[in-house]
């Protein structure tokens, strides 16, 4: 399941940088932000089990970030890894079990503790998207212009339209892990250079994200208005120059 299929150079010089998408998400995501990460390092992306390949026989953090770490093997050096929602989730746990794989962190629009929410509405809804969509115009009518282009970016291309590239139950049971657990403990023990991104109009539980930079000396908090959950695609202008920011003073 893990493998080099999954990792995908994006070309670049320098330190590595690791790029993770965010559930239901897909390396492609990334692909208006990789030009200008390429002027910092030498880009990767990746793209989760689950999400246009097998997922894990147990729908663990663990078991996705054991993943992860399984494609990163052949590499020495250290790794920037910037992670999206989901994304953000698997790159500090993955500093967390592997503390000699991460030098750095930039972590957008995730918290540690969701419990108590359900996924279950969530994934009827889903469940009830109208696939295939035909067009591209169907998806951005359907979702808006940010989300359209993340879906697009996202889902699986057929002769008849544009698929969800993953099973609906896969998505669901992913989420509800966050809703029967906390990843405080994991947070705690991680001791690299971290930027914690949150949009204005956040997914995550209030105060959060602030009180993860309050706990851990290296890191730094940014809010960025007039965002949502995908900040790096509702405010990209603004999520360039805080993460540029933070990339150059790694030194």
């Amino acid at each position: 399941m893990a493998g080099e299929s999954a990792l995908h150079d994006e070309g670049g010089t320098g330190q590595p940088i690791l790029l993770l998408h965010g559930l239901m998400g897909s390396a492609r995501t990334w692909g208006r932000h990789v030009p200008w990460l390429r002027e910092h390092g030498h880009v990767f992306t990746f793209d989760a089990a689950g999400h246009g390949r097998p997922a894990p026989s147990r729908l663990t953090t663990e078991a996705f970030v054991a993943d992860l770490s399984a494609a990163l093997a052949a590499f020495t050096e250290p790794w920037v890894v910037i992670g999206h929602s989901m994304g953000a989730l698997h790159a500090w746990c993955l500093a967390a079990e592997h503390p000699d794989k991460v030098s750095a962190l930039v972590l957008e629009d995730m918290a540690p503790d969701f419990r108590g929410r359900t996924a279950d509405d969530w994934a009827a809804m889903i469940a009830n998207w109208p696939q295939p969509f035909a067009t591209r115009e169907d998806l951005f009518e359907f979702f808006g212009p940010v989300a359209g282009q993340y879906f697009l970016e996202s889902f699986e291309k057929r002769a008849d339209g544009w698929y969800l590239h993953g099973d609906v139950d896969t998505f669901r049971d992913i989420s509800a892990e966050w809703g029967d657990r906390h990843f405080w403990d994991q947070w705690a023990s991680i001791t690299v250079p971290a930027l914690l991104i949150e949009g204005e109009f956040t997914i995550t539980p209030d105060g959060q994200m602030r009180t993860m930079a309050e706990r851990h000396p290296g890191a730094e908090y940014v809010r960025i208005a007039q965002a949502g959950h995908l900040v790096h695609d509702d405010q990209p202008e603004q999520y360039r120059k805080v993460v540029e920011e933070f990339l150059d003073g790694l030194g």
